[in-house]
């Protein structure tokens, strides 16, 4: 009698964690969503692992600065979509203002000698592809996607593969 064909267990790509919407909440997301991308295969100091990790860190700040509701806590939302070759980022907060052309945040371009402001000028120049959503609930959901390479683990163009970053990032 042949053995039965088996097939290895589906692990859902998905990392979803509430933070309080506090600056040590916004570090935190950022942390866990570092640790969650080594998880999958993009070292720390590779360019998929920093991109998603910047994105992470703009859009939680911006949901601690600007999106604060007192008492009320922030989202983040992680998907990795082998699919469609993305990690799709979802920060979700509680305040009501959306802007009105429904697609993304409004941003206004920052004095030169400002130093804040350009944390959605560098989402915009990272993502794929990013914009707003309403969310179930009050409030509404900062989307951002980053195109993926075809394998996991990818070096930085021109970095060498088994860079000092691979090594550290498991534990070297």
């Amino acid at each position: 009698m042949p053995a039965p064909h088996t097939q290895a267990p589906v692990t859902p790509r998905v990392f979803a964690q509430r933070f309080s919407a506090t600056r040590r909440g916004a570090r935190l997301a950022r942390l866990l969503a570092a640790l969650q991308l080594v998880e999958w295969g993009y070292p720390r100091g590779s360019e998929h692992h920093d991109t998603v990790t910047i994105i992470v860190a703009e859009l939680a700040a911006n949901a601690v600065l600007h999106g604060l509701v007192p008492g009320r806590d922030f989202a983040l939302f992680l998907a990795h979509d082998d699919g469609r070759g993305v990690i799709r980022v979802e920060v979700s907060d509680t305040h009501p203002s959306r802007p009105a052309h429904d697609l993304r945040p409004a941003h206004v371009p920052p004095a030169l000698d400002e130093d804040h402001g350009r944390g959605l000028v560098l989402v915009d120049a990272l993502a794929a592809r990013w914009g707003v959503r309403d969310r179930l609930g009050p409030g509404k959901t900062v989307w951002a996607e980053c195109a993926l390479p075809t394998r996991p683990g990818t070096p930085r163009h021109g970095e060498p593969s088994g860079s000092g970053a691979e090594a550290e990032a498991l534990g070297g």
